[in-house]
């Protein structure tokens, strides 16, 4: 039996359609194994960091009270005094949505410098732009912690 190119289209259109099929049915399942978070008094749950590859990373614990006013290094030390540090980027957006209630409707400084010297980057919690700054610029800021998940 000869092979014909209307044989190899026919074979090809039938591939598409399993290769269409599959990722219809295709499923990616997350395992979270149980976890008992003990939250200090003052302290909240934000959730979950992922991974880049969509796989949970940690679980973020955001610490009571704030800073009102403070240089991004002010900010640091403080965070560090109460046993926390500066929340990233990604850490502030996420507690944009689940921990509003704790910030005020301000900007917060995060941990992250920006490539110019002498700025950072923070965020504002009253509409939610992530921008950078000079680090002499006095914010707000939070202090988180980080529970690996095993």
């Amino acid at each position: 039996m000869p092979i014909t190119l209307e044989k190899l289209e026919a074979k090809q259109n039938e591939l598409i359609k399993l290769i269409a099929k599959y990722k219809a049915e295709s499923r990616t399942s997350l395992v979270f194994q149980p976890a008992s978070i003990a939250l200090a008094h003052g302290e909240h749950y934000a959730g979950v960091i992922l991974k880049e590859d969509g796989t949970p990373d940690y679980h973020l614990v955001g610490l009571p009270g704030e800073i009102e006013s403070a240089t991004w290094e002010e900010a640091k030390t403080w965070a560090k005094s109460i046993g926390g540090e500066l929340p990233t980027l990604r850490e502030l957006g996420l507690e944009r949505v689940n921990g509003r209630k704790h910030f005020q409707s301000d900007w917060y400084w995060s941990s992250e410098a920006h490539s110019s010297d002498g700025y950072a980057w923070y965020q504002d919690f009253h509409d939610g732009d992530q921008i950078c700054y000079g680090t002499s610029r006095k914010l707000r800021a939070r202090a988180v912690r980080r529970l690996a998940i095993l």
